[in-house]
């Protein structure tokens, strides 16, 4: 089919005139072949497009009325639930009333997230807020206000890191998949990611930390402005921090004159289940959190919370987000926060979390194909390999199983450095109810898939 010959573009005026005019899926296809750019074909989630038309709670559905149950979350952003009720009406109301006021004159929107976001952060710290839209903006400023304050420049991140694809984020990105053929943003070193499952150290938590150690003696002036780790390696494949890890390097980084970012841009919100920021788990506090996706529930929306003293060195030039501490946005954001306390949504993530990953681990002990299971509340992965000693990843079936999924009404991710990890991060709401339908799609698409071999 000729996409070019196919579509003609319609004025804005015609286009507004016919909201009835064909949406459907080929057309769809066919438009967005035509005049989006073709850099989305390289994060689609399928070979052939899956399209979505209506969400509520953690239910999707396509053009053709099909229901999935949705263990993606859109890549995390929808934490409490599609359309959820309390969410709709505060960022309807807010839309009504005024949708924007730029950080140069006050509103009390904003305001009112920013303590409510304080109120969640450890207490007997100064906690400030800065509002930006999206998580590679908050992961930009954090660096920059850490290299003010510190008035060091190197800052240290791992392999196998996602902090997203522009500018400083794409420098920090510890993956080739994700960095341009180009020179990256200078004064940024990686340290190995502490793998227990692949990485060359196993389980040896110490060895990682000195390597960490190492890094910054052999890979920078022995001075750095910051790490910055995510507690738990997202698009990497959902790899946790092992325990004593991340206090541990934090240690060594404030030894080294630089300040400790947690990246909880998708283990953030009560995700974990366990607590309400990943680093939580780990017996540490940051000196500086960004976060996004979760806190939006859709809604582009992002954050750096950081000890004021930070942020007023930080003070001395001018800065801003033209879009930053939008107010639909931040209604949004505060009914969020609100919804995740009233729902108890911490404590579903650790319980329907716990039932989904006891599931996975017991198709161990029938499916040789799978390597490995991890991760904790709504935050899981299995990771399939063709041979269980060599670890050899098994890309290819991972993929098949990925659509076969997608035929049971499951939606799941598709990451991992080596493309062989199945990431599941449903939305918080996700129901007890809901893991039967989860256990007997897995079930069915590994039968599938040892049919067809």
């Amino acid at each position: 089919m000729n996409t070019r010959a196919a579509i003609r573009p319609a004025s804005p005026a015609a286009v507004a005139a016919q909201p009835g005019a064909d949406d459907g899926y080929e057309a769809t296809v066919a438009r967005r072949a035509r005049y989006l750019s073709p850099s989305l074909k390289t994060f689609q989630a399928y070979e052939k497009p899956l399209m979505l038309v209506r969400g509520e709670g953690q239910y999707l559905w396509d053009e053709t009325g099909k229901r999935y149950l949705d263990c993606l979350a859109q890549n995390l952003c929808v934490s409490v639930g599609y359309n959820h009720p309390k969410v709709t009406e505060a960022a309807m109301r807010q839309a009504a009333r005024l949708q924007h006021a730029t950080t140069m004159f006050f509103n009390p929107v904003p305001a009112r997230l920013a303590e409510s976001l304080v109120g969640w952060m450890p207490a007997g710290v100064d906690w400030v807020v800065h509002f930006v839209n999206s998580g590679v903006e908050a992961v930009d400023l954090a660096v920059q206000m850490a290299r003010v304050y510190t008035g060091n420049f190197d800052v240290v991140a791992l392999r196998n890191s996602f902090h997203g694809l522009h500018g400083t984020g794409q420098a920090l990105t510890g993956m080739s998949v994700c960095r341009q053929p180009m020179p990256a943003a200078p004064g940024f070193v990686h340290a190995m990611q502490p793998d227990t499952y692949r990485g060359p150290f196993g389980a040896d938590t110490q060895a990682y930390v000195t390597e960490f150690s190492n890094t910054i003696a052999f890979c920078t002036p022995g001075r750095v402005a910051a790490a910055i780790i995510e507690p738990t390696q997202g698009f990497g494949g959902v790899v946790p921090m092992p325990p004593g890890y991340l206090k541990a390097v934090f240690e060594r980084t404030r030894q080294a004159g630089g300040v400790c970012i947690a990246d909880e841009i998708q283990t953030g919100f009560c995700r974990t289940g366990t607590a309400k920021w990943g680093f939580q788990n780990h017996d540490t506090v940051p000196d500086m959190v960004v976060m996004a996706k979760g806190i939006g529930n859709g809604y582009p929306l992002a954050a750096v919370v950081a000890r004021r003293e930070i942020a007023e060195a930080f003070a001395s030039r001018k800065f801003f987000n033209t879009y930053g501490s939008n107010l639909v946005a931040c209604a949004a954001g505060q009914a969020v926060l609100e919804v995740i306390e009233e729902q108890g949504l911490q404590d579903n993530a650790r319980h329907v979390g716990g039932l989904m990953i006891g599931h996975l681990r017991k198709l161990v002990g029938k499916w040789d194909i799978i390597g490995d299971v991890r991760g904790h509340g709504l935050m899981m992965a299995v990771e399939l390999v063709r041979d269980r000693a060599t670890r050899e990843p098994a890309d290819r079936e991972t993929t098949r199983v990925h659509q076969l999924l997608r035929e049971e009404g499951l939606i799941v991710g598709h990451s991992g450095f080596y493309k062989n990890v199945l990431r599941i991060c449903p939305p918080l709401v996700i129901a007890e109810s809901d893991v039967e339908t989860f256990a007997g799609a897995f079930e069915r698409a590994f039968e599938r898939l040892h049919a067809e071999a």
